[in-house]
């Protein structure tokens, strides 16, 4: 199965040709992109992170043969400047998530849903609006760099996903449903001590570290209303959530000073701190309140203050992430398509002015 996928990849790498020039792949008003680059082409790619010496990403690819997300690493650069040659790190069974390398580049982090079912677990309802799956068989693993050496790492009932790790190797945090509500927990990088963090009512998801592991950066939609906490409470029992009122939020590494960084109403995610820890790169459709479909990145202080948007390609930009000096910050987007839809992983030169 293996050879398939390579196969595929290798089929739509010969179809792309070189990577596209950075003037063709940033639009003038993207002044903090400098030489942008595309790494990935065709299908849908998303949720690409860098190792801590920032030389591979990680991320997750659908499409073709591929039927749905399995984890996949690349290099950042090549020799030659062709595009890389995608390597399999998942079992190509199930569905995969929220891949991460451990700071030591000796293990990676995700989830998948591969014990339960090799077959792609079922696409959500969307008779009920614009809606997440919260899949109850997925959990969480870490293996070799090569995908050798599988260990399971969660085995509670419902949703354990959305991991990463400090960059101490020392803590992971991620998002399950083992109390039945959707929080945020911490364990250690062995999965022992496992501590919750946060207790409301609602989704706390996508968590980050801070640089320094001292802050956890993360999204949450906390229902207020008798209706909402029904449309919560109900959605939830089907194994979905609408994410349509998504906030960013800040704590500290224990679970304390809880703060909320924005309050637009709209669907922000993807939070993400900038090597600094007093800023945030996040994705949000707060420019498209009619339709909701365009993401675009913003930057925010941790205050809630300075609020900088800087992505305006059409359609979606979104999980971003910096490199280890904050030189470089990858990110998904829909931009250079040849479908429609699809999505592909670029990298750019970050300038702060």
């Amino acid at each position: 199965m293996i050879k398939i996928f390579s196969l595929l990849f290798l089929m739509l790498l010969a179809q792309s040709g070189q990577q596209q020039s950075s003037s063709s792949l940033a639009l003038p008003s993207e002044n903090h992109l400098r030489n942008v680059r595309q790494l990935t082409f065709g299908g849908q790619n998303a949720e690409a992170y860098f190792s801590a010496d920032d030389r591979y990403l990680i991320y997750q690819h659908q499409g073709g043969d591929v039927p749905c997300d399995q984890i996949y690493s690349i290099p950042v650069d090549m020799p030659d400047g062709k595009p890389a040659t995608p390597k399999l790190l998942s079992t190509g069974k199930g569905r995969t998530t929220c891949s991460y390398f451990f700071p030591s580049g000796k293990r990676i982090l995700f989830s998948s849903t591969h014990a339960a079912s090799a077959e792609c677990p079922p696409k959500p309802d969307y008779s009920r609006g614009y809606v997440w799956p919260i899949y109850d068989t997925y959990d969480i693993y870490t293996a070799n760099p090569d995908g050798s050496d599988l260990r399971r790492l969660t085995n509670s009932p419902g949703y354990d996903a959305e991991a990463t790790i400090t960059r101490d190797g020392k803590k992971i945090v991620f998002t399950s449903m083992r109390n039945g509500d959707l929080d945020i927990y911490t364990m250690d990088a062995d999965g022992s001590h496992v501590k919750q963090l946060t207790h409301e009512l609602g989704y706390d998801g996508g968590p980050f570290w801070s640089y320094e592991g001292k802050k956890i950066v993360y999204r949450a939609e906390h229902p207020k209303t008798p209706q909402q906490i029904a449309d919560y409470k109900d959605l939830l029992a089907r194994g979905l959530i609408r994410p349509g009122n998504l906030e960013i939020w800040v704590m500290d590494a224990d679970g304390s000073h809880k703060r909320q960084v924005t309050n637009n109403g709209a669907a922000n995610f993807a939070p993400y701190f900038l090597p600094d820890g007093k800023r945030i790169i996040f994705a949000s459709n707060m420019a498209d309140p009619k339709n909701g479909r365009d993401f675009d990145l913003y930057l925010i202080n941790i205050d809630g203050s300075g609020l900088e948007r800087i992505t305006y390609a059409p359609d979606f930009d979104s999980f971003p992430m910096f490199s280890s000096d904050g030189k470089k910050l990858v990110w998904a987007s829909n931009r250079n398509g040849k479908e429609p839809h699809e999505t592909n992983v670029f990298i750019a030169d970050w300038s702060d002015y």
